[in-house]
């Protein structure tokens, strides 16, 4: 476990900062996923996930929940419009405890960012909310000549002074033979195991939808148990208005009582 001061000038733990992980490429893989509660935040921490990220704006929570893991904090893509806007976010999702800042933007907004000597994380290959650039969702690199541009825009993002990379439904072997040319940690979100950071959404792993895209697996089954509260809630519900039409409900149980005496004395005040 790391000393560290965060941000905030507050003294903190890490199972690693960004040196280590630098240090680590190429020679360890380590496994990421989304936190964005304090609930799983701390699942992530218990398990033994290496690294979490999450929404900015969640980063105190987070924070609660796994004070020690390595935190990436997304600005989101429309939320912050101006550089302003994206250093004032970023500097707050820091001063909250995040080790780093995920941006979906262009390198102008990387070098933004690394000027201030905040770890920025890149993101290349399928940008979903960018996606009408390559025709919608697909996967990226399936020609010589695309893998070539994607090579490149890793390059402009080393320039940019990026940190490390969501790579994100890139091909298998493509994305291998970046990552090992690159200096940006890579993680892979679909681009196979090459990568640095083998890296899945939360809800994803746990299964907490009725499917997962493509390049995702569950683990869990989190739906079906969201499907029995669903239906027990209705259940509940529905046995609540029954029992009060049938006059059940509130019974003797559930009403507050008061001694015969009093209540007399209370009843003849009321004439």
């Amino acid at each position: 476990m790391k000393r560290i001061y965060d941000w905030d000038a507050k003294f903190s733990l890490r199972n690693y900062t960004a040196s280590d992980l630098r240090a680590l490429k190429g020679i360890r893989k380590l496994v990421q996923t989304t936190a964005n509660t304090i609930e799983e935040a701390a699942a992530a921490q218990d398990a033994g996930i290496d690294l979490i990220m999450g929404n900015a704006q969640n980063t105190s929570a987070v924070r609660l929940g796994a004070p020690e893991l390595f935190f990436t904090a997304a600005l989101g893509l429309p939320d912050f419009a101006t550089e302003s806007d994206v250093l004032t976010a970023a500097f707050a999702a820091m001063k909250d405890g995040a080790d780093s800042i995920y941006t979906a933007r262009g390198p102008h907004i990387v070098e933004l960012l690394a000027r201030e000597d905040i770890p920025v994380m890149c993101h290349l290959g399928l940008v979903p909310r960018k996606s009408t650039w390559r025709g919608g969702l697909r996967a990226v690199g399936k020609t010589a000549k695309e893998a070539i541009a994607l090579w490149n825009a890793f390059r402009t993002m080393e320039d940019a002074g990026a940190f490390s990379v969501e790579a994100e439904v890139i091909c298998g072997r493509v994305m291998a033979e970046i990552s090992a040319r690159t200096s940006l940690i890579t993680s892979s979100l679909g681009s196979g195991p090459g990568a640095d950071i083998i890296y899945l959404f939360q809800n994803d792993i746990c299964g907490e939808q009725p499917e997962s895209p493509r390049h995702a697996r569950a683990f869990g089954d989190l739906n079906s148990l969201y499907e029995q509260i669903k239906h027990q809630r209705r259940v509940a519900l529905s046995a609540f208005r029954a029992s009060v039409e049938e006059e059940q409900f509130p019974g003797p149980y559930e009403c507050a009582t008061i001694s015969d005496a009093e209540f007399e004395s209370f009843f003849e005040r009321l004439k």
